[in-house]
């Protein structure tokens, strides 16, 4: 048994092919019954994301089961199949665990490290669970890779460097106050930016929020959304006074808070500290209010060193939770090669000790009346004589388990004797009620 992925992402396909290969709820359902109805495949899971597509599976075969998934997506999609092999990626076995356990921990997305993708592969696991496509194998694999996205965040910490733009001016605030919990946020400007800056605001402790705008009535809708208040522009100078934080983002083509303007407000704070964060470029705020004492002024290229300063330490984080991945994949893809091969081993020794059962009942209907003791032998022997014989093959079976060769012996085995396996035997539960995936 095989696990084999076909997907595509951010780096290997543009948005436009990418939204050709999205799925609604509707469309998720009608896959999973047409994965499912698939003679090739036994088990999937569909991950869909802004930035990725993938169809993880378990199939007997390779080439079959990936010709399979590529077939699906492909036709879903609606791109001509001569184009779209360009646009996707495909992987078995080792490389495809290890894929998967790189997208859990974040290394495979557009922001390195970002934390929303283990919801999203959470989300996408419980939801084949719920349509009945997912298996005891994927099961696991899944448990496993949400475990190891999780060690790698708790290990390298990769996640705890701020790499946006947004989340940067809550890091610059931070490095001011010791606590947002009690700061009140003046936003001049009511645009999308402003509106990101504010909600990763209110996620560290913000609670009181003034919103001014030249509309006044776009100032109080982007309130409302906050539960705060809003404020006539030509008043905004007067609030800077009792702000803590301003995020200033608007289309002017002028400095919007100046000396002039607002100097005098901040004055009267009395040296109390306050944070100036201009997002807007041409810039909103005239850099000489810095020279006023207890007045910390940022600037898009400041947030841009934050960012990228960040993004050098994710890079560091991610050099050591590459090392975590290849430790996990190789632990997994070991374990799960050994018990792949449990259905064989059971098969051969439930054949082996069938034709024992059958020569041995001939052998002691020819030898006549014999007694309990000899009959004892004559059964021991025969017992013995397969246990020797099997040994061999079951220990070069879980030894070639661990490298390529594991299923090109399985399916000799199979062949050699003429074994007939279930595939259900597969996903069994009772083959990997012992895996601990640390979920």
């Amino acid at each position: 048994m095989f696990i084999i992925l076909t997907g595509l992402n951010h780096k290997t396909a543009p948005v436009d092919i990418r939204e050709k290969c999205a799925f609604s709820s509707n469309q998720l359902t009608e896959t999973y019954r047409e994965l499912m109805h698939n003679d090739v495949l036994h088990g999937a899971v569909v991950l869909v994301t802004c930035n990725r597509t993938e169809i993880y599976a378990t199939a007997q075969q390779v080439s079959p089961g990936l010709g399979v998934l590529e077939k699906v997506l492909q036709q879903h999609s609606g791109i001509p199949k001569q184009g779209f092999a360009q646009h996707i990626y495909q992987h078995f076995s080792y490389h495809a665990i290890g894929h998967l356990f790189s997208v859990t921990s974040g290394l495979d997305s557009m922001i390195l490290g970002e934390q929303q993708i283990l919801g999203q592969i959470k989300e996408a696991y419980h939801g084949a669970v719920d349509a009945g496509a997912s298996n005891s194998i994927l099961n696991i694999l899944f448990q496993t890779a949400l475990h190891v996205g999780k060690t790698v965040r708790a290990e390298t910490g990769i996640n705890k460097y701020p790499v946006s733009v947004s989340s940067a001016a809550v890091e610059l605030c931070r490095e001011i106050f010791d606590s947002l919990a009690e700061r009140k946020v003046l936003v001049v400007g009511a645009g999308e930016t402003s509106e990101l800056v504010v909600k990763h605001l209110m996620a560290s402790g913000v609670q009181s929020v003034i919103v001014s705008n030249r509309s006044y009535d776009r100032a109080e809708e982007m309130a409302g959304i906050f539960n705060g208040s809003a404020l006539h522009f030509d008043e905004m100078p007067g609030a800077l006074e009792h702000a803590d934080i301003v995020i200033s983002c608007t289309s002017a083509p002028h400095f919007v808070i100046r000396n002039d303007n607002s100097r005098k407000a901040l004055l009267q704070r009395n040296g109390r500290e306050i944070v100036l964060i201009d997002i807007a470029v041409p810039r909103d705020i005239d850099p000489v209010i810095k020279e006023i004492e207890n007045v910390y002024l940022y600037d898009i290229d400041d947030l841009q060193n934050v960012v990228e300063r960040n993004y050098k330490e994710r890079l560091k984080a991610a050099h050591n939770a590459r090392d975590i991945i290849e430790r996990e994949t190789g632990r997994f893809s070991e374990k799960f090669a050994v018990l792949a091969l449990v259905p064989i081993i059971k098969s051969l020794k439930e054949h082996a000790e069938t034709i024992q059962h059958d020569e041995l009942k001939k052998a002691l209907n020819r030898l006549g009346g014999i007694s309990d003791r000899e009959k004892e032998i004559v059964a021991s022997l025969a017992h013995g004589i397969i246990n020797k014989l099997l040994h061999a093959p079951f220990a070069k079976l879980r030894e070639k388990a661990v490298d390529d060769q594991g299923n090109l012996y399985a399916d000799v085995v199979r062949d050699l004797f003429e074994l007939d396996i279930d595939i259900r035997e597969y996903n069994d539960h009772a083959y990997f009620k012992s895996w601990n995936t640390g979920e």
